[in-house]
């Protein structure tokens, strides 16, 4: 994580993962070959160079569950799921799929008058639920039967109010701070008729007023903390990203008052229910979904931006994940969607570390293994080991089966080193499958824009790419055979010791998912062509 800290305030803030970044890397460094460019990518432009040279090709549809994907974006416009069987704009369910004008896709967080942005996370779902059930229960007149759900309630209860008192102070505190930093800096600035205040120029200011002491004080933090050549107004945007994460966790994440689904309109408690929402795909934040997106299919022949990872892809727009935990109802709808309406493959950059209502996912999972569409799974971003802790959607349902159709993906870096797992990354040997680029992902964002990001939501859909590119090439392979194949061509690193996440422990890398390897194309499309009947032809 990335940490600001400020003397004299006696906290911190992590807002940003916090890799050590590089300047002098390619910015498609993921897409590169790791002999020819002496990077760790995943050898993309490598195999359409060699092996996919002239081959033909069929169209796969890659649907992206995520905060909304940005429809009109220069580089997407032309690669989106199109349901022709929808007459645009003319409010009637023509293929009667029970979804009016889902022309790219549907929306599972929207409703007749808006749509969800903030959302609660299920730990205050769950503490209000269970609060209401024992919040004044004395602890020896709990019935034996509910005994074990009594003290999964104290746990929810504790970490609850832990966790919500710490982001209301921090909240409180960054607020602050930036309020009163950015009046001295603004006052200042008009004072001495400037653009940019600088060390220097405090150091000459005489403070003759109470407002000009106070403004002097507030900006010298940022020159005691970050050095006498700081940009004042870098670090003010530093401190407003840390104000509106924090805002996020304090007015709404813990907020036990706030309901979202007064905006979607649907009986939350009829797990049952599949249609309700709207058609804008796009939503109010579409950026996670956008970058997402690009990712696995911006445009390849236009000449802009960046190049996705398949060049045959249509992305289908599925919103169910707000600024706050997915609920499960919705997770599981979203899946239903994307299944009925034709995907070849699902991409979930999300996660939480409580499902009260697994079952419902679970259904949903076995119904997409059940017509043969890969589900791939962000792993997440905490650090932890998910072997021992929980990170919802997985694989293994409730009965303790597994998805045959599933991918779990770590995030990995450009450079074959200690530092080659991202330092965020979560990890498993039994529920990571492998890693796979999520490090400064040069994606697009909203409004024509590009930019980097990093996570494992920027290391599933880098798989989701690779599958869809499997897919596209060698049509007669199914979801399981496509997911044994990434596994199985995985790049191995013999003997590579890295920092273990969230730690300075050195493992091998070998030893932090299944396959214990990179996803690689190149060699996912070698093996393919040895099992594949396409390939014979």
């Amino acid at each position: 994580m990335r940490f600001l800290l400020i003397a004299g305030i006696g906290a911190s803030i992590s807002y940003a993962y916090g890799q050590p970044l590089q300047e002098n890397i390619p910015q498609n460094w993921f897409l590169l070959d790791p002999q020819q460019d002496l990077v760790q990518g995943i050898s993309v432009e490598h195999v359409y160079e060699t092996l996919l040279k002239g081959k033909p090709s069929r169209t796969v549809v890659v649907a992206v569950i995520d905060s909304g994907i940005d429809i009109f974006h220069e580089d997407l416009k032309d690669v989106l799921w199109v349901n022709t069987k929808e007459i645009p704009g003319n409010g009637i369910d023509d293929d009667k799929n029970g979804y009016i004008d889902d022309i790219h896709g549907w929306n599972f967080i929207g409703g007749k008058n808006g749509n969800v942005n903030e959302d609660t996370y299920e730990l205050t779902r769950e503490y209000v639920r269970l609060k209401a059930i024992y919040g004044s229960m004395d602890e020896k007149k709990v019935p034996k039967k509910s005994q074990a759900e009594f003290a999964y309630w104290k746990d929810i209860a504790k970490k609850f109010e832990q966790r919500s008192k710490e982001a209301q102070q921090q909240y409180n505190m960054y607020s602050t701070v930036y309020k009163n930093i950015t009046f001295g800096n603004d006052t200042l600035k008009s004072i001495l008729n400037v653009d940019k205040i600088t060390a220097a120029m405090l150091d000459t200011l005489k403070a003759n007023t109470p407002v000009v002491a106070f403004s002097k004080n507030a900006v010298s933090i940022i020159f005691q903390n970050f050095g006498e050549d700081v940009d004042v107004d870098d670090v003010l945007n530093e401190f407003k990203d840390a104000v509106d994460y924090y805002a996020v966790q304090a007015l709404y994440g813990y907020n036990t008052e706030f309901d979202s689904r007064t905006i979607v309109g649907d009986d939350y408690n009829n797990m049952n229910e599949r249609h309700y929402g709207n058609n804008d795909v796009k939503g109010p934040d579409s950026e996670h979904g956008t970058h997402v997106a690009g990712i696995i299919g911006a445009n390849r022949t236009n000449d802009l931006g960046i190049k996705g990872i398949s060049d045959n892809v249509r992305i289908m727009s599925v919103r169910a994940v707000p600024n706050g935990d997915e609920r499960d109802k919705d997770v599981a709808n979203a899946i239903y969607y994307a299944v009925d309406n034709g995907a070849h493959i699902i991409n979930m950059s999300f996660g939480k570390s409580y499902s009260p209502q697994k079952e419902v996912v679970d259904k949903a999972v076995r119904y997409a293994e059940s017509k043969g569409v890969l589900l791939v799974h962000a792993a997440g971003n905490d650090g932890d080991d998910i072997d021992v802790k929980s990170n919802f959607p997985t694989r293994i349902f409730k009965d303790g089966k597994e998805a045959k159709n599933w991918l779990e993906i770590g995030a990995s870096s450009w450079g074959a080193d200690e530092n080659f797992v991202a330092s965020f990354s979560n990890f498993g040997r039994k529920s990571v499958d492998l890693f796979s680029p999520g490090v400064e992902i040069y994606s697009t964002v909203p409004e024509n824009g590009y930019k980097n990001q990093q996570g494992t939501s920027m290391a599933s859909p880098v798989v989701a790419g690779v599958a869809a590119l499997l897919m596209s090439y060698f049509p007669d392979l199914t979801a399981a055979q496509v997911r044994d194949i990434i596994n199985q061509s995985s790049r191995k690193f013999d003997g590579l010791q890295v920092v273990k996440p969230d730690s300075k422990e050195v493992v091998d890398f070998n030893k932090l998912s299944r396959s214990g390897g990179l996803v690689n194309a190149y060699e996912a499309v070698k093996l393919a062509m040895t099992i594949s009947k396409t390939a014979e032809k």
